[in-house]
């Protein structure tokens, strides 16, 4: 394996934290990118002077970009080389953000939020390159560490918008994680060695345009379903040709001889279980980072609202990131010693009990703590274990492919989170515009009711013998186990070497 810096070399421990450092910063800055705006969107339309439904468009690109690209993105690395992708994903994330910090007008600002999007890739990436490059006993838990960052950074995001807003200005969302994107993007390029695991091959051109095509219909249609109307043409006609394109993508991958997507992956339980807690989980969190700062908003003269300020509410959300940063490596440590299975069911636990206690009862503010504590928990446990699920499932050569694909759900039930819950506050308002104390239970009890398909989900993972059976008949199996003589209690881990090349897949 080539590597730019011999001091670099893969097993040492320096090496190996300032390379989880990096791709730490850059998996913050883009899930703190994604959810900081929502908080502020009402500032950015005033002083922008456009309307709350054109304003709406500054996430609603975000998105559209990520769910596009990151496939793509994923496959080029498992095909390129992860850190080349890497760095030019993270060059395309400072430009956005600079291009944001500098927007004069909304046009400019929804250019910079889609080039920010595009870089959704990093995660997938990120826990490629931690696969190749660091030792396998270590493997789990920095996957846990990377991919609670994802729930952390949007805790962060939302916590951090208010204060930011109030005390400077909109610009400022962007220009404090541009920092963090450049630390990120120097340390890609100075400080990171280039993996020899590659999956050479030719882009699903094809395949790419038709997923764009599915994608952006689907998350058009449920982005602007609320302000379009749920019954309207535009919005049923998205989700008929979201639909359709997807169904025709799938009959492609299935015939091209190089696919963007391996169905194969897709098939084997460890992979779409994994991926349906994703879709459950992204639902989750940002039902919750709606509900929440919502509730707490609220004038106290509603009767059920806590009167708090938008920065008040943000640290109200606090305990919520905490608990992610705690369980996210928890979560790698359990995965080495059992499996992904006991975090994710664990999890999934945790953040239904997180929804049905404050669907029950929310007047009090310990409930909103405690049920922030629940849902920090979970989420830190569910997003580290569905990562470390994926790649234990796939061949090392295929990581970035079926991270992605995992990125994907997660946005795309973010998107639907987004939306429901949205839908659900406007149904039950007053003729003020308020929403009801009844808004909030029955948005509370959604999102539980929907936490406990991701307990079934869970229960649905197989366990570490089923994992390495269903590997070998899907065919994903590329090396041998590892050697007896490492003693290893549970073969949950990956049957490859982290810094040997996998094989071609067989296709």
């Amino acid at each position: 394996m080539a590597h730019n810096n011999p001091s670099l070399a893969p097993g040492t421990g320096r090496s190996s934290t300032m390379l989880v450092l990096y791709l730490s910063l850059g998996g913050l800055a883009f899930a703190v990118l994604q959810s900081l705006v929502a908080p502020a969107m009402p500032t950015i339309a005033r002083d922008l002077g456009v309307g709350t439904g054109d304003i709406s468009w500054i996430l609603t690109a975000y998105l559209l970009a990520a769910s596009v690209l990151t496939p793509i993105l994923g496959r080029l690395g498992d095909m390129v080389g992860k850190r080349r992708v890497l760095i030019g994903v993270l060059a395309t994330l400072a430009a956005g953000t600079l291009l944001a910090a500098l927007a004069p007008n909304l046009t400019v600002l929804i250019v910079a939020r889609v080039l920010q999007g595009a870089a959704g890739a990093v995660m997938p990436l990120s826990i490629g390159i931690v696969r190749d490059e660091l030792p396998r006993d270590r493997v789990g838990v920095t996957i846990g560490l990377l991919s609670a960052i994802f729930g952390i950074g949007a805790g962060v995001g939302i916590v951090a918008a208010g204060p930011i807003v109030e005390n400077l200005s909109w610009h400022w969302l962007f220009w404090l994680p541009l920092t963090l994107v450049v630390v990120a993007l120097l340390g890609a390029i100075f400080g990171m060695p280039d993996s020899a695991v590659r999956k050479p091959g030719r882009l699903d051109v094809l395949g790419a345009g038709i997923l764009s095509v599915s994608l952006v219909a689907l998350l058009l249609a449920i982005s602007k379903g609320q302000s379009w109307g749920w019954a309207s043409a535009n919005t049923i006609g998205l989700l008929a040709l979201g639909v359709v394109a997807l169904a025709v993508f799938v009959a492609v991958e299935l015939r091209v001889r190089e696919p963007l997507i391996d169905m194969r992956l897709l098939a084997i339980r460890g992979v779409w279980t994994a991926n349906l807690v994703a879709l459950i989980f992204g639902f989750a969190m940002f039902g919750t980072f709606v509900l929440v700062p919502t509730l707490l908003q609220l004038p106290a003269e509603t009767g059920h609202g806590f009167g708090k300020s938008v920065s008040e509410a943000g640290l109200y959300l606090l305990p919520t990131t905490l608990t992610m940063v705690v369980f996210g490596p928890l979560a790698g440590m359990l995965v080495r010693r059992f499996g992904p299975k006991l975090p994710l069911f664990l999890g999934a636990v945790a953040v239904t009990a997180a929804f049905a206690l404050p669907a029950l009862a929310h007047g009090q503010m310990w409930q909103i703590v405690v049920s922030g504590l629940l849902t920090g928990a979970g989420i830190g446990l569910a997003f580290a274990a569905m990562s470390n699920a994926v790649i234990e499932a796939v061949p090392v050569a295929q990581t970035g492919e079926a991270s992605g694909v995992n990125a994907i759900a997660r946005t795309i039930g973010s998107s639907v989170g987004t939306a429901v819950i949205a839908a659900i506050i406007s149904s039950h308002s007053t003729p003020q515009g308020l929403p009801t104390d009844a808004a909030f239970t029955t948005g509370f009890w959604a999102c539980a009711g929907v936490a406990v398909l991701a307990i079934a989900a869970a229960l649905a993972v197989p366990s570490a013998h089923r994992r390495h059976e269903e590997a070998v008949a899907h065919g994903v199996e590329d090396l041998p186990p590892e050697p007896p003589e490492l003693h290893l209690p549970h073969p949950h881990l990956p049957h490859s070497h982290p810094h040997l090349p996998a094989k071609q897949s067989r296709g």
